[in-house]
């Protein structure tokens, strides 16, 4: 068995870029863990969109490279409802959040 040659790491590193972590919520998940988990799908997007990387959004944003890569793996427990909105606001100081019954 040999390793792989450096082109076919490269296009599996980038096939895995593209790709979104697979979190789901439980059924009867809170209202609040739901808008945690699509404020940390915003970063996911914003990452895909802008074609960064998570080191350079968290200098960007002024945040602990470590902090956002648990936002991108939507790990929300690790967050408080304000915190998330914080750092969303960072990313998108127009954001809007509405909250239906």
């Amino acid at each position: 068995m040999t390793f792989p040659k450096k082109s076919k790491l490269n296009r599996v590193r980038k096939m895995l870029e593209e790709v979104e972590p697979v979190v789901s919520l439980s059924e009867n998940a809170t209202k609040v863990e739901k808008l945690k988990y699509e404020l940390c799908r915003k970063f996911v997007i914003y990452l895909r969109e802008k074609k960064i990387t998570q080191a350079e959004l968290a200098k960007e944003l002024k945040m602990d490279r470590a902090r956002l890569n648990e936002i991108v793996k939507y790990k929300i427990e690790n967050f408080t409802l304000d915190k998330l909105i914080e750092f969303t606001n960072r990313l998108d100081p127009n954001l809007e959040i509405v909250i239906s019954a």
